[in-house]
């Protein structure tokens, strides 16, 4: 038995959540890998309309684990928030567990996101200010405070001794903060945490791998925000990739399984940063209010853009994707022409693949295929969906060469399309 793997292979924002909901009955364990509550899955089922932080995307669906691995960075407050959001809906919430291992987000690091994001002006990289880049600093630092911690008898004195070295570092910006309200928040909701089994999350996964149970591991934000090979340094602060779900829960690389890569009909983007298929017209425009492109946890506007084929391919290679999942193709209903980047050109240079240079210099170079009318939001089954939209399918699997296996037409559960 082997663990699959789903993200995303975009920046981010690609409708992961709605497509591990949708899968999460075929599944014995959902476990997020990596990331913290700057990500943000939307899920919509039965007239609600949810959005999860930090919990995986199983969470609705009774007997089925919800795992929080080692790879996540938790911020109790924001985890004691979602846990009663989701009680208030009187939806019953299936099991989750927590890594021992899992980093806390302290308010200090916080503090220490504001300040660095508000200290770079310009040139500032668009942090979500979760804390969630401090948090991952402290953690390669070896300084980091972790969910096991919290049983230790020493842990206030862990603790103080971390924020003194905060305030250090605050003290060399132009910030002006306040800590005490933030901190008793922080220890209050530390009470939801503890409600939660702490486990050596890798054992419990490595036995269930012997039980033969079904694993699908979920990635948070996208491949282009990969902290190595996103478009640097406008990225997020762990491994987004596939290889992320072996650090971010203790799965070796022979065990994974299947790779879900997910990706938009189009491109969004959130924050600053490359985006060489970006749109400044009324297509972008229309992108943007007919896909609802708000950040899911900022509600940031998100940028808007055709189609960037180099950059996907870029991300299935990376992954070793082996099935596509197409989302929001409803959102290109009525552009009579769509088009798609296949190249860059680069110093007069016309290249398929993304270059280190992933800047303002890269310059798009696209193809037209026709667009089709229908409005797909009503499709019970994809063989009723216009030629235009089967060309278009079609030919994006042609030039990734990888099948694509779902085809969402809406934000609802229901609204998802099996080839």
């Amino acid at each position: 038995m082997k663990a699959d793997v789903l993200l995303g292979l975009q920046w981010g924002d690609e409708g992961k959540g709605k497509i591990v909901d949708v899968l999460t009955s075929k599944y014995d364990i959902i476990a997020r890998f990596q990331g913290g509550p700057n990500a943000g899955h939307t899920l919509e089922f039965d007239g609600i309309k949810h959005v999860l932080h930090t919990i995986p995307s199983g969470i609705f669906h009774p007997g089925v684990i919800n795992l929080i691995g080692n790879g996540v960075v938790i911020d109790p407050v924001i985890f004691e928030r979602e846990v009663q959001e989701i009680k208030m809906l009187g939806i019953p919430m299936s099991e989750l567990l927590i890594s021992k291992k899992a980093h806390l987000i302290l308010p200090t690091h916080k503090l220490l996101d504001a300040a660095s994001e508000k200290a770079k002006g310009k040139g500032k990289i668009g942090s979500t200010l979760k804390g969630i880049g401090p948090t991952y600093m402290d953690k390669t630092g070896r300084n980091g405070l972790r969910v096991g911690d919290i049983s230790d008898p020493n842990f206030k004195e862990k603790y103080e001794k971390l924020k003194r070295k905060h305030i250090q570092i605050l003290n060399f910006y132009d910030f002006e903060y306040k800590l005490e309200e933030l901190e008793a928040a922080w220890f209050a909701s530390l009470a939801t945490l503890k409600s939660f089994d702490h486990i050596e999350s890798e054992h419990y996964i490595h036995t269930a791998l012997k039980e033969k149970k079904k694993i699908l591991a979920e990635g948070a934000q996208g491949t282009l925000l990969d902290i190595d090979f996103g478009s640097y340094p406008f990225v997020t602060s762990s491994n987004t990739i596939a290889a992320g779900a072996c650090t971010g829960l203790g799965v070796s690389p022979n065990k994974i399984g299947e790779v879900f890569g997910i990706f938009k009909a189009y491109c969004t983007r959130v924050g600053s940063g490359p985006f060489p298929s970006e749109l400044f017209d009324e297509v972008g425009v229309r992108l943007g209010k007919v896909g609802n492109e708000f950040g899911a946890t900022t509600g940031r506007p998100r940028r808007c853009g055709w189609i960037d084929i180099p950059a996907l391919k870029y991300a299935i290679n990376i992954n070793g994707v082996t099935q596509l999942m197409m989302m929001k193709g409803d959102v290109l209903s009525g552009i009579d022409t769509i088009k798609a980047c296949t190249h860059y050109e680069l110093n007069g240079e016309q290249i398929d693949y993304l270059p280190f240079e992933d800047n303002e210099d890269l310059i798009p170079v696209y193809k037209d295929l026709k667009g089709w009318a229908m409005d797909l939001m009503q499709l019970e089954d994809l063989s009723d969906a216009p030629k235009e939209v089967h060309d278009y399918i079609a030919w994006l699997e042609d030039i990734l060469e990888t099948p694509i296996s779902i085809v969402s037409v809406g934000p609802d559960r229901k609204q998802t399309l099996f080839r």
